[in-house]
């Protein structure tokens, strides 16, 4: 067996070449069950409530129940393209979708992208989806009427525009 200089020092030069290349790190967790479009994944230990996540396919999730051994993930879009096994990744994003004039007469999906095929929302701000209701006082107070079209229900229960009420029946 020969040993050529000139073999070993290409060898050498291609791994210091690719020395530099990064890893990627990212932290991963395994999909132990779906259904309902919520899946239970474990590993997911220090994920945030509200943050991305990403599965298989580019399908993006949402983590809301955070529990001891595994995280509650809200699925936004098929759940029958995610099984048991798949590895989903954080992303470290909090789940933001846009908002502002730009939306009103657009159809949007769960994560606020266009599907109505009209181009992409113009001047529409990003804004988190889990934020902090504000309180009774700096709210606008209700002063214009909502008309049901049943007098029976507008006499009996006055709705005002902007005001939450459940009307059954």
């Amino acid at each position: 067996m020969e040993i050529r200089a000139a073999e070993i020092s290409s060898i050498l030069k291609q791994q210091i070449a690719n020395f530099g290349a990064e890893a990627d790190v990212a932290e991963v967790g395994t999909v132990l069950s779906v259904g309902d479009g919520v899946a239970r994944v474990h590993g997911l230990d220090s994920v945030q409530a509200g943050e991305m996540v990403e599965f298989p396919g580019g399908i993006k999730g949402m983590a809301l129940n955070l529990e001891s051994d595994n995280v509650g993930i809200v699925i936004f879009g098929e759940d029958r393209d995610i099984k048991e096994g798949d590895l989903v990744k954080r992303t470290g994003a909090i789940v933001e979708v846009p908002v502002g004039k730009g939306l009103l007469g657009r159809v949007v999906d769960a994560l606020g992208n266009p599907i109505d095929g009209k181009g992409p929302i113009e001047g529409a701000e990003m804004r988190r989806v889990e934020v902090k209701a504000p309180g009774i006082i700096p709210r606008k107070s209700v002063h214009e009427p909502m008309q049901s079209g049943l007098k029976a229900i507008d006499a009996l229960v006055p709705v005002g525009r902007g005001q939450r009420e459940l009307i059954i029946g």
